[in-house]
């Protein structure tokens, strides 16, 4: 089949063949008991996530209380101003890092596979592997309160109050290690989002058609994957910095501390349409059915999405008006956060429009969703208010930054969070959650939000500063005070009875859910552990709406894919923009080779904060057996060139071609995240060159050219070996494996040798990285760059075994396809090492 299929030749009306239904849940079925930890697919782990995402919740708001109950009077010895530090911390840590975005990604992994009509998303064992690693090491992060190693230097880490000398102790390393490792996590699954979204789709889901919370997940995604490296080279700096005395950021040794504030807020402020984006793209889909219309502006709202994750990247300054900067830098930035204000504005428009149109019913979500408006509206124009810089002169630093912080981030996201948890319960087990407890559920949480974080504006308008731990009782600050903390407890109670009746409905028997809210998307098709029991034909955004016969053509198997072709987990995929089927892809069943790796990776890092460096390195090396044998499992050749997957149709199983090939797609997004890690770590080079007084400054000499010549044609040797043995492999005949892994041993030895020549080049200048910042980042480019090394080797020798074994064939090819990308971008990141280092001195001097 080489087209389409048309809304003529589906559903199919012959029947389907006796046993069908069944085989599909042999196949799908999950683990029981313990064994459940090794499950992989998407409910389970999108269920394990949001489970994990809110106990993260829970966690730090108790920290918030106890914040709030030491705030509640002047001069209160409640807490200690240690102890006080530690909690303010890992209070913003938590929520920002443990609970913000891993819970959008969360509802994102549950509820996407079946808005999508799609029986998983692609890349199940990395889904896993993101939760474990996020759950493992975000529990031990946060038992380091317990003894009292958790970090004291705030959720952003300013250095140099985080530098060794101020903070001796290991908890900046736990911050710097755990968090930057848990990042990995959160990129591991913007990665699966991104092609889940892109390649999976139900046949005729064309772009436009796509559900607007799928749009956001994939700006969302896309925003994690070029935000999230900035705060993984920050944290990298300054634990080298901690750890081996490389001065990135000591003024009076060449470096800069404003260079972590650069870093780090070019993630942060992202981070925060980061969080609010998938919640919006939540209340796109929920204001829709609930006023029982479609969405207004839908072209508008998507284009809306896409201008704030544009935008966000423009605003990291915003933070950093109080820092001394040009005046151009700060004008430019206020002008870019005024603009934010547009595409977010349109949004709130097309909800109210929707809301207008249509008969709305004061339902438990719609009341939620009233209230996010409400207080969404009013830290929007808060925002617009920091946003003029003589007023953010005076506001920074007070509690007015904190009372904005919360209506934005609790507003935009934690309402329309709840507002999804009571209109997608039905899902889980079939049960709505009561009406009469959410509606003091909402109330309790409007109420105690506002009377927490509005009393905020006026304490800090007059004069309270952030972060202090007691104040005296004759600046005017005291009744404000006692009515943030009274709302604060006010809000925990709404909270605790949403968990009482979660809890209560959850343990509920099973049933069908029926569609509660009639709603037009697929996610509402009766639900299954496979998902759908055939995948649909899609026709409009709405197909439950326009096709209302679609939920019982879908469960007779009447559409697309309606068993499973080899006997085990399967789905399609499909073009990018108009969703026409490309072929058959086979999933993998649960394992737990995404647990264990996970765990090794965890303990790796964890440990390694320990200093406990042979069971470190043990786990690590574990971590990366756990994921040569799920690799192993992945790429084999397929059983039958094509498969069945609708009457009289057959597609092929799996791609032969790359520009096809999901997992080569997903290659090219890690590697976008790897170049970003490499821009931010040239952008560190090239602060502090323009930093220093002499560039090289005295006592530091530049590797002699001749060496970086050499190392440079290595390189572009190395790569036109592994691109000539990708060439190779179109035949599966034994004289063309020969000369592929012939040319695969070159690439690997020519990378090598230039790598060795540039290590031996920097060797003869005698850089000491710990005498001052240029010569520390020269060396963080180097170690970088032989970080990337390791990689290639492993790489190298993975594609050779496949090759000895027989497991490399043109039609299994992935192995060398996903390594070629790697290579290249190896090779482009030495080539730009060599220029910054070699050229730019020499442009400065």
């Amino acid at each position: 089949m080489n087209g389409p299929l048309t809304s003529e030749r589906l559903p199919s009306d012959l029947p389907r063949p006796a046993g069908e239904r069944e085989a599909l849940e042999r196949a799908w079925r999950a683990p029981q008991g313990w064994r459940l930890l090794s499950a992989v697919n998407n409910t389970h782990i999108g269920a394990f996530y949001i489970v994990a995402a809110m106990v993260f919740f829970v966690l730090a708001g108790v920290l918030g209380l106890l914040i709030r109950a030491q705030l509640a009077v002047p001069d209160n010895t409640l807490i200690g101003p240690g102890t006080y530090n530690q909690l303010f911390t890992m209070h913003g840590t938590v929520m920002m890092f443990l609970f913000a975005v891993p819970v959008v990604e969360a509802v994102a992994v549950y509820l996407l596979p079946g808005m999508l009509g799609a029986r998983d998303l692609p890349f199940p064992r990395l889904s896993a592997y993101a939760f474990w690693a996020y759950a493992i090491g975000g529990l031990v992060f946060f038992g380091t309160l317990f003894f009292g190693q958790a970090p004291d230097g705030g959720w952003f880490m300013y250095p140099p109050l985080t530098g060794k000398e101020f903070s001796p102790g290991r908890g900046a390393d736990w911050w710097l290690l755990g968090i930057g490792f848990i990042e990995i996590s959160a990129i591991a699954g913007a990665i699966e989002l991104i092609i889940g979204i892109l390649f999976t789709r139900a046949p005729g889901m064309t772009l436009m058609r796509m559900p607007v919370f799928a749009w956001a997940m994939l700006v969302t995604a896309l925003m994690i994957v070029f935000a999230f490296p900035a705060v993984i080279a920050a944290t990298t700096l300054l634990e080298l910095e901690r750890a081996f005395d490389w001065p990135f950021f000591i003024a009076e040794r060449g470096g800069d501390p404003v260079l972590w504030q650069h870093l780090f807020w070019f993630f942060g402020h992202p981070e925060v349409y980061i969080i609010f984006l998938p919640a919006a793209g939540m209340v796109s889909m929920m204001v829709a059915t609930l006023a029982g219309t479609p969405l207004v502006g839908y072209r508008a709202i998507v284009a809306a999405l896409a201008g704030v994750g544009l935008l966000s990247f423009a605003l990291w300054v915003h933070h950093m008006f109080a820092v001394g900067l040009g005046a151009l830098a700060l004008t430019l930035t206020s002008a870019a956060s005024f603009a934010v204000a547009i595409p977010s504005g349109v949004q709130v428009f097309a909800w109210i429009a929707t809301f207008w149109r249509g008969q709305v019913k004061s339902d438990t979500p719609t009341l939620f969703l009233l209230g996010f408006h409400f207080i969404f509206v009013l830290g929007g124009l808060t925002g617009v208010m920091v946003a003029v810089l003589p007023f953010d002169w005076q506001a920074h630093d007070s509690y007015f930054i904190v009372a904005h912080l919360h209506y934005v981030l609790i507003g935009g996201m934690v309402f329309p969070l709840f507002a999804g948890f009571y209109y997608w319960a039905p899902i889980f087990n079939g049960h709505r959650l009561s009406e009469r407890w959410g509606r003091w559920v909402f109330g309790l949480m409007f109420g105690g939000f506002n009377l927490a974080f509005f009393p905020m504006h006026i304490s800090g308008l007059m004069g309270m500063p952030r972060r202090i731990y007691t104040y005296p009782g004759d600046l005017g600050w005291n009744t404000l005070n006692m009515l943030s903390t009274l709302g604060a407890f006010v809000l925990a109670a709404g909270v605790l009875l949403f968990f009482i009746d979660a809890i209560r409905t959850l343990r509920r028997p099973e049933q069908d859910h029926g569609n509660p809210w009639n709603a037009g998307t697929l996610e509402w098709l009766p639900p299954r552990d496979y998902g759908v029991r055939s995948i649909p034909q899609v026709q409009s955004r709405e197909p439950l709406w326009r096709q209302p016969e679609l939920p019982r053509e879908v469960e007779e198997g009447r559409h697309w894919l309606p068993g499973t072709a080899f006997g085990g987990r399967e789905t399609l995929v499909t073009s990018v923009v108009d969703a026409r089927p490309l072929h058959l892809l086979r999933l993998p069943t649960d394992g737990w080779p995404p647990f264990l790796a996970a765990a090794g990776t965890a303990g790796f890092f964890l440990l390694l904060t320990a200093e406990l460096m042979v069971p470190a390195f043990a786990c690590g090396l574990g971590a990366v057996g756990a994921i040569v044998w799920w690799l192993w499992q992945s790429d084999q050749p397929p059983p039958a060139s094509h498969a069945t997957v609708a009457t009289g149709v057959q597609l092929p199983v799996g791609s032969s071609h790359w520009k096809n090939s999901h997992s080569w797609w997903a290659m090219i997004v890690l590697l976008a995240v790897d170049m970003t890690v490499f821009a931010c770590f040239a952008y560190s080079h090239l602060h502090v060159s323009m930093a220093a007084d002499v560039c090289p400054p005295p006592g530091a000499a530049l590797p002699p050219v001749q060496r970086a010549l050499a190392s440079g044609a290595l390189l572009l040797a190395g790569s036109l070996a592994l691109g000539l043995a990708a060439r190779r492999l179109r035949e599966a005949d034994a004289t063309r494996q020969r000369g592929l892994r012939a040319l695969v041993v070159v690439a690997m030895l020519c990378a090598l040798a230039g790598f060795g020549i540039d290590l031996d080049g920097h060797r003869q200048a005698g850089l000491n990285p710990s005498a001052e910042g240029w010569s520390a980042s020269v060396a963080l480019l180097l170690a970088y760059q032989g970080f990337h090394m390791v990689v290639l080797m492993l790489m190298g020798s993975y594609l050779l075994v496949r090759s000895w074994t027989g497991r490399l064939q043109p039609s299994a090819r992935a192995t060398l396809d996903n390594t070629a990308p790697m290579w290249h971008g190896t090779t482009a990141q030495g080539l730009i090492a060599l220029l910054l280092v070699q050229a730019l001195p020499r442009l400065l001097g």
